[in-house]
């Protein structure tokens, strides 16, 4: 397979996985944000801080205004990582690989593309509309997820897309992970409620699952051992570390070399610095620690994937 096809589908599926996140966190965050009672406190800023390159200033100037943060996340072009840009990238990949994605990938691709430029929807996120906004590309996401599913072929390209989703999620988790428990110290002992963990649980749809299989009160440690290595859990970090690792394999096991051979190992012993972890140990500046450097680890494997398949620099 050409490097250029290659990354195309690798940046394919990162960016469309990169736009379920943050549909699904902006859905989390506007529906708490109702219940001022409860969530006196809330404000847009982990959304900003996780999908805006923004300065501080202009974070405090909008983290309370639900209009301009949505404008900002999912219709400013200036920003980089909004909801049009990003959709528009995926479009250009797509449109450069369309002999490769079945006609029903593209045409969900094209359909999300012409919906994030409907002029109305600037005066719709301003209003009671915004909700059913986001409500509506968080779902044209998961549709894209269940189409790519059902229709693309299994080979070395499912291989890359899969790379790049699973990629995309472990980065995602971590950042939301770290910023969570960097709210309380990184400190396990001085257990928050399950009040203070909807906001992450639910951005990673994994509230339900933690209601469900865990039985004590001890939620600080509970959600970190359901976000880092619960391995029936789709966005946990373990789980998707486990499925770089079955993609990465095939796509070596057609493209054998030295170079590649490395990578795999590289990426071997950072999944195993996650599968084998002491969890009892992770607490304060451990916790901390472990997370910055799996977070680095991952970027160093990023940039070394796309050496060795897509002639980066």
């Amino acid at each position: 397979m050409l490097s250029r096809i290659a990354d195309s589908l690798f940046w394919l599926n990162r960016y469309m996985e990169r736009a379920d996140g943050m549909m699904r966190m902006a859905s989390t965050y506007y529906i708490l944000s109702l219940d001022k009672g409860v969530n006196v406190n809330l404000t847009w800023r982990p959304l900003m801080e996780t999908f805006m390159q923004a300065e501080e200033e202009e974070i405090v100037l909008i983290e309370n205004d639900t209009a301009a943060v949505l404008k900002k996340l999912l219709l400013d072009t200036e920003n980089h990582n909004s909801l049009k840009v990003i959709v528009t990238r995926t479009r250009e990949n797509a449109r450069g690989i369309q002999d490769l994605i079945t006609k029903e990938v593209w045409e969900q691709v094209n359909q999300m593309y012409h919906m994030v430029n409907q002029p109305a929807l600037q005066t719709k996120l301003a209003g009671y509309e915004a909700l059913e906004v986001i409500n509506t590309f968080s779902r044209q996401s998961v549709l894209y997820t269940g189409i790519t599913d059902i229709t693309m072929p299994r080979g070395v390209g499912w291989n890359f897309m899969n790379l790049g989703k699973y990629v995309e999620r472990c980065l995602q988790t971590i950042e939301m992970v770290d910023r969570e428990y960097e709210g309380i110290g990184y400190h396990l002992k001085d257990t928050k409620d399950i009040l203070y963990w909807r906001n992450l649980l639910l951005s990673l749809s994994g509230y339900e699952l933690h209601l469900k299989t865990y039985h004590t009160t001890n939620f600080n440690r509970n959600v970190l051992h359901q976000v880092l290595v619960n391995e029936d859990f789709t966005r946990s970090l373990l789980y998707s570390l486990s499925r770089i690792d079955k993609y990465l394999a095939e796509v070596i096991a057609e493209n054998n070399s030295e170079e590649n051979r490395l990578l795999a190992r590289s990426f071997g012993r950072l999944y195993s610095r996650v599968r084998y972890i002491e969890f009892d140990s992770l607490n304060n500046d451990v916790l901390r620690d472990f997370l910055n450097t799996v977070q680095e680890e991952l970027l160093d494997f990023n940039t070394r994937l796309g050496q060795n398949f897509f002639s980066y620099s």
